[in-house]
């Protein structure tokens, strides 16, 4: 079954919000990353969620603690009968980063085992420079925001 991921771009303080991921053990999953990285904030489309843009609003505020205004749906990708990823642009509204309470955050052993999750602002000029996952969005948030 297809897994769908739905995600935001928060520009904030002269930069973006990110998810610092560290520490990521290999695992079965070929296409889970592991190592030093960086996402942008998101995760499993729920049929609760309705929309893919109250997904995006609910995995932000559960991983960063903040609220954001969904604004417009930047890239999409497929990878066969695997992943459907979507990334929308979001407008900060309130609340204070890294307040999260989503489950990466409780001290679950499941969660133990994938690594630190830091929230953290990226600034502008160090996107190039740094391994940006996908890096398919990586490259076009270059391009289509002459970073």
């Amino acid at each position: 079954m297809k897994r769908i991921r739905v995600a935001g771009l928060i520009e904030m303080q002269k930069g973006f919000a990110l998810m610092y991921r560290r520490n990521v053990k290999p695992s079965k999953n070929p296409l889970q990353p592991y190592g030093e990285y960086y996402v942008f904030p998101g995760g499993g489309f729920e049929d609760d969620d309705i929309t893919f843009e109250n997904g995006v609003k609910r995995e932000i505020l559960e991983e960063f603690g903040i609220v954001v205004e969904v604004k417009e749906e930047l890239y999409k990708r497929e990878i066969e009968n695997e992943l459907e990823e979507h990334l929308f642009r979001c407008e900060y509204v309130s609340g204070d980063l890294g307040t999260g309470t989503g489950p990466e955050f409780s001290n679950n052993p499941k969660y133990i085992e994938r690594g630190e999750y830091i929230p953290i602002i990226v600034p502008k000029e160090k996107i190039k420079n740094i391994r940006l996952l996908p890096e398919e969005f990586k490259n076009k948030l270059i391009k289509d925001f002459n970073l």
